[in-house]
């Protein structure tokens, strides 16, 4: 048996201490710290005094659409001239006899509740028509200020019976409170059932099981599609379907609301399609029957179905 060379004790000692230095830093452990969340936005910018005068709601003005066409998801939207700023409002009209809302783009005015109240009066468009919007605000609406995020709001004539008068009460109050300015709205004189502001809460039972707050009605959509609402429907399970100008079905897809079966949840869902060339097409959102899986509380969106890049 051959013998080992034996080594020198001081060479073996200097080699371990040089291993052991090339090895602390990889099994040391590693130096951690907490940076806080991630920015999602970019902070908007601090809010525009209000003229003098009563006080009115003031969302931050959107900015006019280009000619460039729709951007790709994920992808910043092309800068627009800030000499056309644009302010997107939420009306909030009535169809058989549930408010239903839509949306209105107009140029920027600080006076954005009076705009509202203005558009409410002047009434849903032909196509909105169309799908059964009404409005019980044409005897107008003035607005006499916010003070601590209560609006103040004289309406023009009574509505008539209690049914009517509250749904019309309800189309000022859910208008006027997507402001982040205004909580609830106070109206004079009062009205027969409240002697005090109301908010959105005092008129949840006017809402159908389902809402759809985008798309909006007329509205140039692109594939994929986002579509977003309330519901308050079995199982939280919201359906949606795409059909296109000849009633073709050409996507579908389901989500679930936050809530459901006897509370109002919100909703969101993206859907796909194709097709070849821009044609009109409707958005269907609707709930399964438990009892024979028939489509109920159908709300149909006629959309213009434009093809993607």
């Amino acid at each position: 048996m051959r013998a080992g060379r034996l080594r020198s004790p001081g060479r073996r000692t200097l080699a371990g201490l040089l291993l052991a230095g090339l090895l602390l830093p990889a099994c040391a452990p590693p130096r951690s710290g907490s940076l806080g969340p991630a920015p999602t936005a970019v902070p908007p910018p601090a809010a525009t005094p209000t003229p003098t005068g009563p006080a009115v709601a003031t969302p931050r003005p959107t900015p006019a659409p280009t000619t460039a066409g729709p951007t790709r998801p994920g992808t910043p939207p092309a800068a627009a001239p800030t000499s056309a700023a644009t302010i997107t409002l939420e009306l909030w009209f009535v169809r058989d006899g549930r408010l239903a809302p839509t949306r209105r783009t107009r140029p920027g005015t600080p006076a954005t509740s009076r705009l509202a109240l203005t558009e409410l009066a002047v009434g849903p468009t032909r196509a909105e028509v169309a799908t059964g919007m009404t409005t019980l605000l044409g005897g107008g609406a003035e607005p006499l200020g916010i003070a601590d995020g209560v609006a103040t709001v004289r309406l023009a004539t009574a509505g008539g019976d209690p049914t009517t008068e509250r749904l019309r009460r309800a189309q000022v109050v859910w208008t006027l409170t997507q402001f982040p300015t205004v909580r609830r709205v106070r109206f004079d004189p009062a009205s027969a059932d409240s002697d005090g502001p109301v908010g959105r809460a005092d008129y949840a039972d006017l809402l159908p099981p389902i809402v759809v707050t985008g798309p909006a009605v007329g509205q140039r959509v692109t594939s994929p599609l986002t579509v977003a609402g309330s519901a308050d429907v079995y199982e939280a399970t919201v359906s949606l379907r795409v059909l296109d100008a000849g009633g073709r079905e050409i996507a579908t897809t389901f989500t679930t609301a936050s809530c459901g079966t006897g509370c109002r949840g919100d909703y969101r869902a993206v859907v796909a399609w194709r097709v070849p060339r821009e044609q009109s097409g409707t958005v269907e959102v609707y709930e399964i029957s438990a009892d024979d899986g028939s489509r109920v509380n159908v709300v149909r969106v006629p959309v213009t179905l434009v093809p993607g890049r």
